[in-house]
């Protein structure tokens, strides 16, 4: 059974803190929808209606040109163990840009990693949780280390010249903002 709340509780949170991913899922007014899995300690609460979490750079930047586009995102939290649970939060996201001043605020809650891209927030709409009973169930391992290897071969310079060539522009042409 599915329910439905306005905020985030502390079960909700305690929930969502153990969590070792989440999937977060945008799409523009018109043109495809982005999914993309998080990992890492990239998640933060900051009140029980707003959350940020830490972009690294990728292949492309569909949430960024999507918010931009509509502002609507929703995130997925689902247990992978033996308490079976999915959590959706639904609200408006927005992009915030190294050096400017909403991101130096936000970094405050995070270690300085490299190939950080930007730190997107959400105000949370509503939530709804849901049984979870056809997720199965896995263990967790580790932490992949490739992004972290793959930005520290690429340097500063290369990083800044591959987000110039694969990030300023989504898959469907609209711009990301930065």
């Amino acid at each position: 059974m599915a329910d439905f709340f306005d905020a985030l509780n502390q079960k909700h949170i305690d929930f969502i803190m153990a969590q070792k991913m989440f999937f977060v899922a945008t799409s523009p007014k018109s043109g495809r929808i982005s999914l993309s899995p998080k990992g890492l300690d990239c998640f933060r609460i900051i009140s029980p209606t707003e959350i940020c979490y830490l972009d690294y750079i990728g292949s492309g930047n569909e949430t960024a040109a999507h918010l931009i586009d509509d502002g609507r995102i929703t995130l997925m939290f689902t247990s992978f163990d033996r308490n079976a649970l999915i959590m959706r939060l639904y609200g408006k996201g927005k992009s915030h840009a190294p050096n400017t001043a909403r991101f130096d605020a936000l970094m405050k809650f995070f270690d300085e990693t490299i190939g950080i891209r930007q730190i997107f927030t959400v105000k949370i709409d509503n939530l709804q949780t849901s049984c979870g009973y056809g997720v199965p169930i896995y263990d967790f391992v580790e932490e992949r280390k490739t992004l972290s290897k793959w930005c520290e071969k690429k340097g500063e310079q290369g990083l800044k010249d591959y987000f110039e060539e694969r990030n300023r522009i989504s898959i469907d042409g609209l711009p990301t903002g930065e």
